[in-house]
């Protein structure tokens, strides 16, 4: 995906929500590293490209979760 050029109003909302989303992305992270780090090679593919893709889904989930709520409390313009 290449780097999308913001507005300084789009930036100031991007690091807005990087802040509020930097514990949970760790989080998931982690989990993600944590799930690779248990498989065997043999298991890498299969069944593990859908646990991968749940922790992805959640995230993702969270993001969007997070920017509504930002902007529901005025916290970001919309």
């Amino acid at each position: 995906m290449a780097e999308l050029s913001l507005t300084p109003a789009q930036e100031a909302e991007a690091q807005v929500l990087f802040q509020r989303l930097k514990t949970a992305l760790e989080r998931e992270a982690l989990q993600l590293a944590r799930l690779m780090a248990s498989k065997e090679d043999h298991q890498l593919l299969g069944g593990t490209e859908f646990q991968v893709r749940e922790h992805v889904h959640r995230l993702g989930a969270q993001v969007l979760e997070t920017a509504l709520q930002e902007r529901k409390k005025g916290g970001i313009r919309g």
